[in-house]
């Protein structure tokens, strides 16, 4: 099966990006995958408070996930695989595509306005061939009717 690999964040073109994989996925009797990456934790010395930093942290970004796929299902009928983890955001997008033969393109979205985003900048910076699935950069300004037409 053709899975469209999806990272979600908080911001309004990570719902684009996901719009997108959800149609494409749909259309070519594919799946979706939604990463979200762990923010990286500032070291406390008191390891309690670190525990309890990094446990909210951990709930914050499956709430995340799981409202993005409710809403994906709701839209689309897709049910998405979904994956939390921590690290270096490209680093971990590597190895889950190494991971997945069934991943068949990284879909992100670069913002409407200013910079394009940290994962948008480095997948089409001096690495942008390096990937072995093509990238889909959706832009941050369309509609959800333009996204629906142009998937």
């Amino acid at each position: 099966m053709r899975i469209y690999l999806t990272v979600i964040d908080e911001s309004p073109e990570a719902e684009i990006a996901l719009r997108f994989a959800a149609r494409r996925a749909a259309k070519t009797g594919g799946g979706v995958e939604i990463l979200t990456l762990l923010p990286p934790q500032e070291f406390i010395a008191f390891g309690g408070v670190q525990d309890t930093i990094e446990e909210e942290a951990l709930h914050n970004a499956e709430a995340l996930v799981e409202r993005a796929a409710g809403t994906l299902f709701e839209e689309s009928g897709i049910v998405p695989a979904l994956t939390v983890r921590g690290g270096d955001g490209p680093k971990v997008i590597r190895e889950m595509i190494a991971a997945n033969p069934e991943i068949a393109a990284l879909v992100l979205a670069a913002a409407a306005s200013g910079a394009p985003g940290a994962l948008v900048t480095h997948f089409t910076g001096a690495d942008a061939g390096t990937l072995t699935v093509p990238i889909m950069i959706v832009p941050g300004s369309l509609t959800p009717e333009q996204i629906d037409r142009l998937s």
